[in-house]
């Protein structure tokens, strides 16, 4: 039986912050046509408190879309475009050497980069060198900078979104696996349906174009994030998210497809995520418990990023979600 929020919420203070959920996406709709599972999984990032990984062609809306959420969340936006040239300092920061006009004294001054805002969007990250690439996932993890000896703090929420283009790959710099584990989500981002292409172009080419209105503040966005991490689980269902996450590693997994397709499995932090998204995915749907198809529904966005294929996969054409639906039909709850 699923249990209820671990701290006591009142329910007209929860009624009103999923309503505050629906508003926001509502907001987006009238920016964003289609795309409404895309939009659930930022809603679902960015309640969980992580960072997501966005990929797509160019022109699907990319930069449209995390726009979008900041405008109706009502927080700050800066966007970055990574370059093969982008280095640290263009992210986190740097020193500045300032004088004192009445005493002539000089000291240095931390100016802050484009990374002290509350939604970032780093643009193609993998076009940025691994040093410069570092320093951005370090900051997604601390949650703060820390520049000649001294520690900044970054602001509350802190939500980056990076995107990758993954038809060009020439003179990129792929993340690694251990870093891609940093994104709590992987969200693929397709062409739209054709009704969808012409209205998307029809309200393009004319003038008027509106933002998102702001649907709630940073008060209430805060207050839903503890929510979702209020929200208790079983440990049957615990258990269960475990079980899928262990079942990814070959070398102890029992599921064939596994074992024949998978070259590593995922992590301990992966269990940590897959927990977060289906609490906050529960909190969408206006409940304060989670259920088995929580989970099962952000298996894929979880671990698409964190379980390495295996050359074999490639060949066969065997995609990621076949493998994770082999582990589905064999781990059970209990």
């Amino acid at each position: 039986m699923a249990e209820q929020a671990a701290v006591a919420w009142s329910e007209s203070e929860v009624a009103d912050l999923v309503a505050k959920v629906g508003a926001l996406k509502t907001s987006m709709a009238r920016v964003i046509i289609g795309q409404e599972q895309v939009v659930d999984l930022l809603v679902t990032c960015l309640l969980a408190g992580g960072h997501a990984l966005v990929e797509g062609v160019p022109g699907l809306g990319k930069t449209l879309l995390v726009k979008s959420l900041a405008q109706a969340t009502d927080m700050r936006f800066r966007r970055v475009q990574f370059t093969p040239d982008l280095m640290p300092s263009d992210i986190i920061g740097t020193e500045i050497l300032e004088e004192d006009q009445a005493t002539r004294q000089r000291s240095f001054r931390f100016q802050p980069g484009p990374v002290f805002t509350q939604v970032l969007l780093a643009d193609e990250i993998n076009r940025a060198p691994p040093k410069t690439q570092s320093a951005l996932l370090e900051a997604m993890q601390e949650r703060s900078v820390t520049f000649a000896g001294h520690t900044h703090v970054l602001p509350k929420p802190f939500f980056v979104l990076a995107t990758q283009n993954p038809i060009e790959q020439s003179g990129t710099y792929p993340l690694p696996e251990a870093q891609l584990d940093r994104f709590l989500l992987r969200i693929d981002v397709v062409y739209p349906t054709e009704d969808e292409e012409v209205m998307m172009v029809s309200r393009t080419t004319q003038s008027g174009l509106q933002d998102a209105e702001p649907a709630m503040d940073l008060k209430t966005l805060l207050r839903l994030q503890q929510l979702v991490r209020d929200i208790a689980i079983g440990e049957h269902l615990l258990r269960y998210a475990t079980r899928l996450v262990r079942a990814t590693r070959p070398q102890e997994t029992t599921v064939a497809a596994v074992k024949k397709h998978v070259g590593w499995g995922a992590g301990p932090r992966a269990g940590q995520a897959l927990v977060l998204a289906a609490k906050a995915r529960a909190l969408m749907a206006g409940r304060l418990a989670v259920t088995r198809d929580d989970i099962a529904a952000m298996l894929l966005p979880v671990l698409a990023h964190r379980v390495l294929r295996n050359f074999e996969a490639e060949a066969d054409n065997v995609a990621m979600a076949d493998i994770l639906q082999a582990i589905r039909a064999e781990i059970r709850v209990d």
